[in-house]
């Protein structure tokens, strides 16, 4: 599988790339942090090898590294936010800010940003609104690389579903998931691996046929997860995001593997006080009264326990935090590439 390296490592060397691309140190942080964090749990495909595709966009002018973006309009618990092409993390860090800030006051905040880039794993950012006691919702649209359910036409994004409740975040339930049967870059990731093939169901071929070759794959579509039910999922997200944001729909969104266009996408965050609810504590007592029922069912023939949402990923982290976080020596060499044309030091392995 190649080397392993330690996150604290690989947030440093993160920092270093976005410090040398122009990033100020505090939006540097944010997109490490969150990439690391994707890294962590898995969810590589969300990792720090995005940080290419960030840094490609930086150097062609669609992604603005020291930009802010800014509230355009807030009313009550509501806020209109201008991501206005910056850090997809960075700007993403202000507007958990902001829906918190909102919840506090109201019960609830709801924040819309619009000229938004890639922010990473979702789930990073509904943990933040849960770190601050409230249930966080996050939802973004993508860029088309899905087909309506019965067309072969990309008119939509994967459109990720992700919330997250206050509690313990190493016991806890956090749901983080496309609205495709896998994320889009779990395929993409296969094709650099030059993997051959892919599980049946993940993906269709240009034609629209179910495929489990990974490079018709990579040129087809990305299958709706649950068919119909799956396109209604994603319209859904993207009814909450580009449309009530005013943002880019459709053809209008670039992609992050692309250079031709900004990306253009847009993010919803919804935190809910959830102590206007319950008294204090109960909320999370309740939570665990019925995730401990979820764990606790008996488990089908050919399973040895039951999961709930966040729990594969949590032991996964704990792994790797104890032991480094395991790289291919293709990604290792594009990462190396990528400190030789950057000018910084490069990623320090573990037992180099």
């Amino acid at each position: 599988m190649g080397q392993t390296v330690k996150a604290e490592a690989l947030e440093r060397f993160g920092i270093a790339l976005l410090e040398a691309a122009g990033a100020p140190t505090a939006y540097a942080r944010e997109v490490a942090a969150n990439l690391v964090f994707g890294n962590l749990r898995g969810v590589d495909s969300h990792g720090i090898r995005l940080l290419l595709y960030y840094l490609d966009h930086i150097r062609h002018g669609l992604m603005l590294p020291a930009a802010g973006g800014e509230p355009l309009a807030e009313f009550g618990a509501i806020c209109v936010y201008d991501a206005a092409y910056g850090l997809g993390a960075a700007t993403s860090a202000e507007c958990c800010a902001i829906a918190n800030r909102l919840a506090a006051a109201h019960g609830v905040g709801v924040v819309t940003a619009r000229r938004a880039n890639h922010f990473g794993a979702a789930a990073f950012w509904a943990r933040r609104m849960a770190d601050a006691g409230h249930l966080g919702i996050v939802f973004c649209n993508a860029s088309t690389i899905v087909a309506p359910w019965q067309s072969k036409e990309p008119k939509f994004g994967t459109n990720p579903i992700c919330m997250a409740v206050p509690g313990p975040y190493e016991d806890s339930f956090l749901l983080d998931m496309a609205t495709t049967t896998v994320a889009a870059n779990r395929i993409f990731k296969a094709f650099q691996n030059h993997e051959p093939e892919i599980p049946m169901g993940w993906a269709m071929d240009r034609e629209g046929r179910p495929t489990t070759d990974t490079k018709a794959a990579y040129e087809g579509l990305v299958a709706p997860l649950g068919g119909y039910k799956g396109t209604g999922l994603a319209l859904m997200v993207e009814i909450l995001t580009s449309v009530l944001a005013g943002g880019a729909m459709g053809a209008e969104i670039g992609g992050i593997r692309f250079t031709e266009k900004p990306l253009s996408v847009s993010h919803f965050f919804l935190a809910i006080d959830v102590r206007r609810f319950l008294p204090a504590g109960e909320f999370e007592a309740r939570m665990r009264r019925l995730v401990d029922e979820m764990r606790t069912a008996t488990p089908a023939a050919g399973y040895d326990e039951v999961l709930v949402a966040g729990d594969p990923e949590i032991r996964i982290e704990r792994q790797r935090r104890a032991h480094g976080i395991p790289f291919s020596p293709a990604d290792l060499d594009a990462l190396r590439q990528a400190a030789e044309a950057w000018g910084v030091e490069p990623l320090q392995l573990d037992n180099a």
